[in-house]
């Protein structure tokens, strides 16, 4: 039913049976646009695929940490943080992870009636910039809402809830303009600093999964570290790296509650190479190790 590939700690895959993408086909809604596999791959260092025949599917490959590469109709394009690409279905193809600095890939095959209405003209490299609007962690949570709706099984509700929210992940990529414009607030009222230290606290949660260091959050904020560091502990009372990892641990205990993925899972998915250290970061904030939050009764 579910397949969970070896190779990348901390990954994530479904592989959907035949007999219900088969099914799918002669649905009303699956017959329009449906899944075939869907995963998640943290930090793949060696990951190559090469398909020498046509695939038959589109495959959509979101790169949101690393680097990676692919091949597409006798031209190779570079692929970088932030940036994704859908292969189409009639062409051979390869692509794989940069081995010095290893891609974390969000994945989706997939077909259907409609699927060329979003993949056409996107088998090139397209960026999603951070900026105070870009909606990044809302669509990564729509990919996990997606991933976790089909891992608790395929009854035709399940089925159909996920579709349904696979047009708007689609459609989030496709139309990343309207996507930013449907939830744009302003901040023509707040002062400098305060616009400068929220923008930083969207560029943590837009980038939860990565390393970022103080000169990242600085210059992305337009000040030097020190400046930054002064106005940012003032405004929120956290130092900047610190409340980073506040916001970390809040993810962490949302998937703690909210999947079954393992420690492992969870700390790769936040940008952690080391399990234990997670571990330990999420003891100290939290007050407890990983797996005994889990467990504690709460409400």
């Amino acid at each position: 039913m579910i397949r969970i590939k070896e190779g990348f700690r901390g990954q994530r895959s479904i592989v959907i049976p035949k007999i219900i993408t088969d099914m799918l086909e002669h649905d009303t809604l699956g017959a329009a646009l449906h899944i075939t596999d869907i995963g998640y791959y943290p930090y793949a260092r060696h990951h190559f695929r090469e398909r020498t025949s046509p695939p038959g599917q589109f495959i959509l490959i979101y790169c949101v940490e690393g680097c990676g590469w692919y091949r597409l109709a006798g031209s190779r394009f570079e692929i970088s943080s932030g940036q994704f690409f859908i292969l189409p279905p009639n062409l051979p193809h390869a692509y794989g992870s940069n081995d010095a600095s290893p891609w974390t890939i969000y994945w989706i095959h997939f077909n259907g009636n409609l699927a060329h209405q979003y993949a056409d003209g996107l088998n090139v490299p397209h960026q999603i910039t951070t900026t105070l609007n870009s909606r990044i962690a809302d669509r990564i949570a729509l990919f996990e809402e997606i991933f976790f709706t089909l891992k608790a099984g395929f009854s035709i509700e399940n089925l159909h809830y996920a579709l349904s929210l696979f047009h708007y992940f689609l459609g989030s990529l496709r139309y990343v303009r309207q996507f930013r414009l449907a939830a744009a607030s302003s901040a023509s009222s707040s002062s400098p600093n305060d616009v400068a230290c929220k923008s930083a606290i969207k560029f943590m949660q837009e980038n939860i999964e990565r390393h970022i260091s103080l000169e990242q959050l600085a210059s992305f904020a337009g000040y030097t570290p020190g400046h930054f560091s002064t106005i940012f502990k003032r405004a929120i009372g956290h130092a900047p790296i610190a409340y980073f990892n506040l916001l970390k641990m809040q993810t962490a205990c949302n998937l703690l509650d909210s999947t079954d993925m393992n420690i492992n899972q969870i700390a790769a998915k936040l940008g952690f190479d080391d399990s234990y250290y997670f571990s330990r970061l999420f003891s100290k904030i939290m007050g407890m190790p990983p797996s005994a939050y889990r467990t504690a009764e709460r409400g």
